[in-house]
């Protein structure tokens, strides 16, 4: 947790734009957006992944979905459609160990 990059900007160790902030979760941009917008929502109790889920985390996932729909909103795409993603381990493109779900959209998307 120490070098997680994702903890040092909830902790405000390391700038960036957020967009969105509550007691649990931030939303930022990805710095290597893969659409037009490109943001991932994170929260703030470090778990390493989907992997690392316990029972007690039910509600801090679907409030992430939650906030992922009024973000797309917000960012005017959720009338076209938009993608939701949680990568899990290497072999998915995970590449934070800090659970995030990235919000796609803003264009037409392609599946893979």
């Amino acid at each position: 947790m120490e070098d997680c990059i994702f903890c040092k900007i909830i902790n405000k160790e390391i700038s960036s734009e957020i967009l969105y902030e509550d007691e649990r979760s931030i939303v930022i941009k990805d710095i290597d957006p893969k659409a037009p917008v490109h943001l991932l929502i994170i929260p703030k109790k470090h778990i390493e992944s989907i992997n690392q889920l316990e029972d007690k985390d039910k509600d801090l996932i679907s409030e992430m979905l939650i906030i992922a729909k009024g973000i797309a909103k917000d960012q005017g795409i959720s009338e076209n459609g938009y993608r939701l993603v949680i990568n899990t381990g290497k072999n998915a493109g995970q590449t934070v160990d800090h659970l995030h779900l990235h919000l796609l959209g803003g264009e037409k998307l392609p599946w893979a």
